[in-house]
């Protein structure tokens, strides 16, 4: 039907173009952004799964450098440690080397001062070794139950107490030289060494008992920094295929939808010359 009023033609070339129009800027806003979703709009559902995703990953991406942090905390404990045992490993050998009757008093005197001297540096090591300013041993850290924060949820942390091994260590090793609690002359090699020998063994056993407990943690964190990469890395995966754009087919929507627009707009030109038709049968 000809008509001046309506001209049914040009409406629905109007409509398709401007259906091609909201195509064509949804695939210039995903080419020019890299994300397949910019807003609610484009997925809700999607969007809401791939927050959840992202929000995770964030998480366990700060409880990765949690472990890592951890990690070099009780390493540096057993750092530690392992000096205290090479000083207690070097007071056994004088210990054992003064309680043989070839030595002499004078002998004894210089082995109980080089003695003193490891009594005092332990009780150094033990008590003013530190992380990050904190101390570690002695009234630190390692003192006290610790809470490790491994996931990205309340509930992902693992607890290490270590507090009464490490105690006994101290008990032990101001058992075996006055030194470590006073700056004083002792006399564990002059007067007791024989005994002084079983006093340090037992303060080693002790030592590589906290020792243990401290590598056993720090492997687990190491367990644990795998897991959360192996996690992070699929979940990171999952978040990309929701959010991400696929260029070669984006690329191929807005080459036709440009297409279609051209074609919309030609045909809007010539819907429009249908008017002239009008006015010919009126002539």
């Amino acid at each position: 039907m000809l008509s001046l009023h309506t001209n049914n033609a040009a409406l629905s070339a109007q409509n398709s173009i401007n259906r091609t129009q909201a195509s064509l800027s949804t695939s210039m806003t995903r080419l020019s952004t890299g994300y397949r979703i910019n807003s609610a709009m484009d997925d809700a559902a999607g969007l809401q799964i791939a927050s959840r995703l992202q929000a995770q990953t964030s998480g366990m991406a700060v409880a990765m450098r949690n472990t890592q942090n951890s990690t070099s905390m009780l390493q540096t404990a057993e750092g530690a440690l392992d000096e205290v045992n090479n000083m207690l490993t070097r007071m056994k050998d004088l210990a054992t080397q003064a309680a043989d009757a070839s030595s002499t008093a004078a002998d004894k005197t210089a082995m109980q001062s080089e003695f003193d001297a490891l009594g005092k540096e332990l009780a150094n090591v033990m008590k003013n070794t530190s992380f990050a300013g904190n101390k570690l041993l002695i009234g630190g850290t390692v003192n006290a139950a610790m809470t490790f924060q491994i996931g990205a949820s309340s509930s992902e942390t693992m607890s290490v107490d270590l507090s009464t091994a490490l105690n006994q260590v101290q008990t032990d090793v101001s058992s075996a030289t006055a030194n470590y609690s006073a700056a004083t002359t002792g006399t564990e090699l002059t007067a007791s060494a024989n005994a002084t020998i079983g006093t340090l063994t037992t303060a080693l056993a002790d030592v590589s008992t906290l020792r243990s407990g401290l590598g056993a943690a720090a492997n687990r964190l190491s367990h644990v920094y795998n897991n959360l990469s192996n996690i992070s890395t699929n979940s990171k995966a999952a978040e990309g295929r929701i959010m991400d754009v696929d260029f070669a087919t984006e690329s191929s929507n807005m080459t036709s939808s440009q297409m279609l627009l051209q074609a919309g707009t030609a045909m809007l030109k010539q819907s429009n010359s249908m008017s002239s038709m009008v006015m010919s049968l009126l002539q």
